[in-house]
């Protein structure tokens, strides 16, 4: 099985970041712009201090909502999840999959040495899992016809 250093290797390890006073509205079109689900938000150091995603967006305007403040004019800082869950470059591909079905997370950032170095999401996994299984599949098949 690979691990996410290998997926990161394949896939590019862009990461799109923005600052916690980011407009709500500015994230979006970034992440629209991107085509990503969720985009990392950094201190001025450059430190993790949480994430931003289209999950947080849809859950978490409702509150804000019966404020006098539109939600798209929010600062994500408002709306972000601060609780980040992160993964090493040497975690299972099998691994991440399992911690992400069990804490439903749809995205995980890559850390290495206190730095991050990408950003996956369940969607990166399920075509990591699914082209090993083809990878088998096919050798298996390989294997039945030659013997």
């Amino acid at each position: 099985m690979e691990t996410i250093k290998d997926l990161l290797a394949q896939k590019g390890a862009d990461i799109w970041s923005v600052r916690p006073e980011t407009t709500v509205f500015q994230a979006l079109n970034l992440m629209s712009e991107k085509n990503v689900g969720a985009v990392v938000v950094l201190d001025e150091q450059q430190k993790m201090i949480g994430i931003f995603s289209e999950r947080d967006y849809a859950r978490k305007t409702i509150g804000a909502i019966g404020s006098q403040e539109c939600p798209r004019d929010l600062p994500v800082k408002e709306l972000m999840t601060t609780e980040v869950v992160a993964i090493k470059p040497e975690t299972g591909v099998e691994t991440c999959m399992a911690l992400m079905t069990k804490k439903r997370f749809r995205h995980l950032p890559v850390m290495e040495n206190n730095a991050l170095i990408g950003i996956i999401s369940i969607g990166d996994i399920v075509k990591a899992v699914i082209t090993e299984k083809d990878f088998l599949i096919a050798k298996m098949e390989q294997y039945i016809w030659d013997n």
